[in-house]
């Protein structure tokens, strides 16, 4: 029997990149799934590539920084499958520039769906949880402990995002609902693609280096066996692993570097 064979899981963010691609392996190994965003139309679109491996599969247009749409996206997943295993608050999007003309705004755009919809998400979804004693997957990043120049919003979300996950593993424990916090390092994403502003822009040029980059599909199959084993955290890639070990032990070191990348690519 496939490891997830009769288990239901939401992907928020579901329609491309990491979501899709984690929606993918769920259901090869037997999972039935559903998918939010906020493009139909990709949702549709992974959704068809989804049921090519079997299992049952439901796109649900949702945006989380809206309460009520997420509500009525836990309400079609509820009624279209009769239960929820695992949810994974996966929807995000990056807010960078220069620190001081950053808005309020900017801000508040980063937070809202970083944070404050992977929480409400898994808030809603708890519930159901607590009847499945299921998972909750949260997608943090590297960027949490490893920090450059023009990215602080990102990087503050991304480690609030690690914040939640350890206090939601503690909340939860007894009653066997358990979370991962998953923080990847350099994985090919659309997330590079999406302006300040959330918009999707196709002729966006991701800037990190290739050689670092890891596949999508590749990046899947190691986060979900993190939630099947229930790991508190995990994190990857080689790199990723070894900049956040230095990141928490040798932050001094780290700023350094990253000075001195800031410093060179300005001189470019």
């Amino acid at each position: 029997m496939a490891q997830w064979t009769g288990k239901v899981v939401w992907i928020t963010g579901g329609g491309t990149g990491l979501g899709k691609y984690m929606a993918l392996r769920f259901a090869e190994l037997g999972a039935d799934i559903a998918i939010s965003g906020r493009r139909a139309d990709r949702l549709e679109a992974a959704a068809a590539e989804i049921e090519v491996h079997g299992g049952q599969v439901r796109a649900v247009v949702c945006d989380v920084t809206d309460a009520s749409s997420i509500d009525e996206a836990l309400a079609e997943v509820i009624s279209a499958f009769g239960k929820l295993d695992v949810v994974v608050a996966n929807a995000g999007m990056s807010v960078a520039g220069n620190f001081e003309e950053l808005t309020m705004a900017d801000w508040r755009r980063q937070f809202d769906v970083n944070v404050c919809g992977a929480a409400v998400t898994v808030a809603k979804a708890i519930p159901h949880l607590r009847k499945t004693q299921g998972r909750i997957a949260l997608i943090g990043s590297v960027a949490a402990m490893v920090h450059f120049a023009k990215a602080a919003p990102y990087q503050a979300s991304k480690a609030a995002v690690a914040a939640l996950g350890g206090s939601l593993s503690v909340e939860y424990a007894s009653e066997g609902i358990t979370c991962t916090t998953i923080h990847p390092g350099f994985v090919d994403s659309d997330i590079y693609k999406i302006d300040n502003h959330g918009h999707f822009r196709e002729e966006r040029r991701d800037r990190r280096p290739k050689q670092l980059i890891w596949q999508t599909d590749a990046a899947a199959k190691v986060m979900v066996q993190a939630i099947y084993r229930r790991k508190r955290e995990f994190v990857f890639t080689g790199h990723g692993r070894f900049g956040w070990f230095l990141g928490r032990h040798f932050p001094g070191f780290v700023s350094q570097v990253a000075r001195r990348i800031e410093n060179n690519a300005s001189k470019k």
